[in-house]
């Protein structure tokens, strides 16, 4: 009898220590994929001209007409980063927000936690404030990617409903440092 009532006790005080840890409330961030993936199904239904320009280096640059069922492949490093949506990927980072009142715009910043462990170092999203509805402008990213033989940057900019771009830094060790620049542009005679 004393046994099984230890046991309830004991029982107790683990349910009574459960129930009093707080938990902190789910982040609630924007998700940066789920508004990438709608650019892409709207640019892969419409009759927007996809163009394509490659600048390689300062010397070359080659300017091709993109098919429709390429775009989603060009657009694939803003449709891979962490979708903040996910509560387990959000508590791994940190939300910033600041209104410029002089430019009329939202900014939403969203960084890592811990950096180092973190392939996108940034998403910062410009949005226009307004009462029928808030419109996200443009997003930013900055990804880094680096091990033992190489260090890869890329700053990648989307302008809402334009056009997108890339600029890859790579660099090995003893060589000097190589700049791509990627840029896809549909709709920019509309807006």
């Amino acid at each position: 009898m004393k046994k099984g009532g230890i046991i309830c006790i004991c029982l107790c005080i683990t349910a009574l220590a459960c129930k009093s840890k707080r938990t902190e409330p789910a982040k609630k961030f924007i998700s940066v994929v789920s508004l990438i993936n709608e650019q892409v199904r709207h640019v892969d239904t419409s009759l927007y001209p996809i163009l394509k320009l490659d600048l390689s280096d300062s010397t070359h640059t080659d300017t091709v007409f993109l098919p429709r069922e390429q775009f989603a492949d060009a657009a694939k490093d803003f449709l891979t980063i962490p979708d903040l949506s996910n509560p387990k990927i959000a508590n791994r980072f940190k939300e910033e927000t600041i209104y410029d009142k002089t430019i009329n715009r939202v900014t939403i910043n969203y960084s890592p936690l811990d950096p180092k462990k973190e392939e996108v170092q940034q998403q910062e999203l410009s949005i226009i404030p307004n009462p029928s509805g808030d419109k996200v402008s443009s997003i930013y990213i900055t990804r880094e990617i680096s091990n033992r033989d190489s260090s890869l940057k890329k700053l990648m900019f989307w302008q809402m409903d334009k056009s997108f771009q890339i600029t890859t830094i790579s660099q090995k060790p003893g060589q000097p440092e190589k700049t791509k620049i990627i840029k896809v542009t549909w709709n920019e005679q509309d807006n």
